[in-house]
């Protein structure tokens, strides 16, 4: 597994101003919070993280944060980009408790979509209805991701959040709060127009029937 370090200094000139000037040196303002300790305005090297935050893990991973001498594990709550610009706003880490659960989202990888049986022999397409789960667990069972296999899914079957299969130590957040297990995540169905075409043949087929039905009915016509 990829480790992710990060070296950060203290910010103890705050305000909007501090911030364009902090952002003129090359640099991202963030917080660091968490684990009953005071929170601290940080600043990072902003060319650096922009490359880290292009990977998917950095979002789902432990983080080290190196400020001062010292070392702190975090996890990253929030990133703000710049709407047009390719650059990071403000970014939060939070402390983590190596005895306490967290609560994160992590990206669904979908393997062996090509292989689907529903998609291989059935003429169907796989829709991915979710792509990220929220989870929780304590810091050492973080997954990076979730797998689901759609190896034997089949046109007209759906994978629903209680199907998962999830890594020891691991639980999704939304079942333990009470939420709802036939959730749907990803389906295998037939594309729209094979559906479209498909329901105006079985009309098509209906149509005589219901003919010959009010032929036959009292005060028909002959």
């Amino acid at each position: 597994m990829e480790q992710y370090v990060l070296n950060a200094e203290a910010r103890n000139d705050l305000g909007k101003g501090a911030t364009r000037r902090l952002r003129r040196a090359g640099k991202a303002p963030g917080i660091v919070y968490g684990a009953n300790q005071e929170a601290r305005a940080i600043a990072l090297d902003h060319a650096l993280l922009l490359r880290q935050a292009e990977n998917e893990a950095f979002f789902s991973h432990i983080l080290t944060i190196n400020m001062g001498g010292k070392s702190e594990r975090v996890v990253l709550k929030d990133l703000q980009r710049h709407p047009y610009k390719p650059l990071i706003m403000h970014i939060d880490f939070q402390r983590i408790n190596e005895n306490e659960e967290l609560t994160m989202r992590v990206p669904i990888h979908f393997l062996n979509e090509d292989k689907c049986v529903g998609v291989k022999t059935g003429g169907g397409v796989i829709s991915h209805i979710l792509t990220e789960l929220e989870v929780s667990c304590l810091p050492k069972d973080l997954p990076e991701y979730i797998a689901i296999d759609l190896s034997d899914l089949n046109v007209g079957q759906t994978i629903h959040l209680g199907d998962i299969k999830l890594p020891e130590g691991v639980s999704i957040y939304a079942l333990k709060h009470g939420g709802d297990a036939s959730q749907p995540v990803v389906s295998c169905h037939l594309p729209r127009a094979i559906e479209t075409e498909e329901a105006a043949a079985e009309g098509a087929e209906a149509a005589p029937a219901g003919e010959a039905a009010a032929e036959k009915a009292p005060g028909s016509e002959s």
